[in-house]
């Protein structure tokens, strides 16, 4: 089955994709900037807003910052920040996160780099996408394509490179289940392909997570299936996503990953417990679904730092069981709380 109008209509061929992945793969560095300088799109009079680059709109400036636009911006910057001894933090579209209000005491990068905006087919159901990608646009894309697997995407607001470090998922859908290989840059600026057999996949969880050296994604490769249903199965995970879901709210998504043993979602726990609507602060517990927490206006992190603690606390004691967090909490710097 040939990918059609929004893709070329015929794949790259071995030798052509295989260039691709070297044009990526072996991109001359930037050269490294003086922080003092802005040229290379570090932003040093202007402490970027870490609430301005967050769909819950909370946290404090950062003190230096990045936009990259190419796959060289995010090699110089892991060699940036491993010169300058800066803790570095990638950013996609800030749809996991939960920033310190003190903000964020090293480099944040702000990934737009998607390989110009391009998906590379490299072969017959297989889908090269650099990782600033939107995932929303490519679960689209893909499904108006007749292709399946990534049909859940379509509602989720991160990037492709977020989608795999987080194993995103909803409506029984992973992105592990279709992911066939990774490229990632280390600390030093160093690339790597990792293959499927080189990663591990949990719910919600990727051994990404666990790499100590890792600086960001690059770049994710995806095997697909044929499947003529697949935009009309979108659009059924669509409504029903924005029936069921605070989507026009701000909040940085699901709070707390189901827990695996009980067979009962978070959400639905929560609920139970009478904690929909509970507020503390600028803090809500959403009314339409009980695992979002959404930002009213002028919520603080210890805000939902507060409530998400109430929430933890009176669910354990109602029924033993203790919520863990699938938001990401991002401290001022280590030695924070």
């Amino acid at each position: 089955m040939a990918m059609r109008g929004l893709f070329p209509l015929h794949p790259i061929s071995t030798a052509a994709g295989a260039a691709a992945s070297d044009r990526l793969l072996f991109l001359p560095p930037l050269p490294t900037p003086d922080l003092a300088e802005s040229s290379a799109g570090i932003d040093v009079g202007n402490r970027k807003l870490l609430r301005d680059l967050s769909t819950f709109g909370i946290g404090g400036p950062c003190s230096f910052f990045i936009e990259a636009t190419r796959p060289a911006h995010l090699i110089s910057a892991a060699r940036l920040a491993r010169s300058r001894s800066l803790p570095l933090l990638i950013l996609g579209r800030g749809s996991n996160c939960l920033f310190s209000d003190r903000g964020f005491d090293g480099l944040v990068v702000l990934n737009r780099s998607s390989i110009d905006e391009t998906v590379e087919v490299v072969g017959p159901g297989r889908v090269r996408v650099g990782s600033g990608y939107p995932f929303n646009r490519l679960g689209v894309r893909t499904a108006v394509e007749g292709w399946g697997g990534l049909e859940f995407a379509g509602g989720i607001p991160g990037t492709v490179g977020g989608a795999a470090f987080m194993n995103a998922g909803a409506n029984g859908q992973e992105t592990a289940e279709v992911v066939e290989s990774v490229e990632v840059v280390n600390r030093e600026g160093e690339i790597r392909v990792l293959g499927k057999e080189d990663l591990k996949f949990g719910y919600r969880w990727s051994s990404l997570q666990e790499m100590d050296d890792l600086a960001g994604i690059l770049a994710v490769t995806f095997r697909l299936r044929p499947a003529p249903a697949a935009r009309n199965r979108q659009r059924e995970f669509l409504e029903r996503r924005r029936k069921t879901q605070p989507i026009s709210e701000r909040s940085a998504g699901s709070v707390f990953r189901n827990p695996v043993s009980c067979g009962v979602a978070a959400g639905q726990l929560i609920d139970i417990a009478g904690l929909k609507g509970c507020v503390i602060g600028g803090a809500k517990v959403s009314e339409l679904h009980a695992n979002f927490i959404i930002n009213t206006g002028g919520a603080t992190a210890k805000d939902v730092l507060a409530l998400i603690a109430f929430v933890k606390d009176k669910v354990d004691r109602m029924f033993g069981i203790e919520l863990k967090e699938e938001i990401r909490y991002v401290p001022y710097s280590s030695a924070q709380e």
